[in-house]
């Protein structure tokens, strides 16, 4: 039975980049419907009450967001999902810096054109950000952020990993947040987190 999965993802969030390589791990192994979509760190807190060193963070990172945007508009799904992997990869894997170039040498990964980077300064693409981001978010609720993930049509902030689960723990993972999926009273389980991002 093929289970419909969306998956929002902003290019600097390393928790999305964790859950995002669970679902790539659970893909090879369960017939899944995935989508991939853009949401915005930037655009999400751009409101809220923040600390002012996060809010500084988060100052250009609309940047990439804008270009990863332009790639759904203009190739298919599984092409930014492929483009995700080569951010994702070089951002947290690498630790380079989510800049103009380091964006521009994972278009090249996989082989996208280098035009796309003029998406980079484009403030009219911020509309079609905004409506991709709510399309995850909404249905989420407030107060939650990446990873976000809708299952079935079932919307949730998380799993929220720090580290990869790989082989039958990824799929256990995910058979039970399928599981969960099908409850529409469920609502949250959570608990402190602990300990270091793993990207491995």
């Amino acid at each position: 039975m093929t289970t419909k999965a969306d998956f929002w993802f902003d290019p600097l969030c390393p928790f999305a980049w964790i859950t995002s390589r669970w679902i790539r791990e659970v893909e090879q192994h369960r017939d899944m419907d995935l989508t991939w979509h853009v949401m915005s760190l930037a655009y999400l807190n751009k409101d809220k009450d923040i600390p002012q060193d996060y809010r500084d963070m988060l100052v250009g990172t609309e940047k990439p967001v804008r270009v990863a945007i332009k790639i759904a508009q203009e190739h298919d799904n599984a092409t930014l999902g492929e483009w995700y992997t080569a951010i994702g990869t070089r951002r947290h894997n690498n630790s380079e810096e989510l800049d103009r170039d380091t964006v521009l040498a994972s278009l090249a990964d996989v082989g996208l054109p280098e035009s796309l980077i003029e998406a980079w300064d484009d403030e009219s693409l911020d509309e079609a950000v905004a409506t991709s981001h709510h399309e995850g978010m909404d249905a989420v609720g407030d107060d939650v952020g990446t990873p976000t993930i809708h299952i079935e049509g079932a919307a949730f902030f998380g799993p929220v990993l720090s580290k990869i689960p790989r082989g039958q723990d990824a799929l256990d993972l995910w058979d039970g947040t399928v599981a969960v999926a099908k409850f529409p009273y469920f609502f949250e389980l959570k608990r402190t987190r602990t300990g270091d991002l793993d990207f491995s």
